[in-house]
């Protein structure tokens, strides 16, 4: 399943491929999973679909994620999957630092809505060795995304680990402030 609802441009920087913006990452750029998430029209339209699935809660372990533009103050929505361990909900960018991503570290706060019920969420982003169990467990559900992943479901924890900096992971933390 994509979580670009919005159809906002996630392109490298000016003048650069994905590649070079992968390869970026020691200068503190972000970096891009080792396949390119881009939303087509057909995703687009079936992102319509599951999220609509999603708002009869009839979609496993998805929800509708609202952030707020970083440019525009509007909000935008799309579906996510989140991940429950320990206790505690995981908010996985299985396709790297796309649109919502961007507004959701530009606000650091989420809404997140299944069926009738919605959350405000203060989110914090996670390190490599804290996101990479949350990614494990990301892949087991939501099988439509492993292109994008280079660890297989059935691969160690430290592969996850590895692979944690172009996944980013957010704990979702229910409405309290940031720090």
């Amino acid at each position: 399943m994509a979580e670009e609802l919005t159809g906002q441009s996630d392109d490298p920087a000016p003048g650069k491929s994905a590649s070079d913006s992968q390869q970026e990452g020691q200068s503190g750029q972000t970096l891009w999973p080792a396949r390119r998430f881009r939303a087509s029209r057909g995703l687009r339209i079936g992102n319509a679909v599951v999220a609509t699935l999603t708002r009869w809660g009839l979609v496993p372990h998805t929800y509708i994620l609202t952030t707020k533009g970083r440019k525009t103050g509007r909000s935008h929505t799309t579906p996510v999957t989140l991940v429950e361990r320990d206790g505690r909900r995981w908010l996985v960018a299985p396709y790297g630092p796309v649109s919502w991503v961007l507004n959701a570290r530009a606000a650091g706060r989420v809404s997140v809505r299944r069926r009738r019920i919605s959350h405000e969420y203060v989110i914090r982003e996670v390190p490599s060795p804290e996101a990479g169990p949350v990614l494990k467990q990301y892949l087991a559900i939501a099988g439509a995304t492993r292109p994008y992943f280079v660890a297989q479901p059935d691969s160690p924890v430290e592969d996850f680990i590895a692979e944690a900096y172009c996944h980013p992971v957010f704990q979702l933390i229910l409405g309290t402030d940031p720090g």
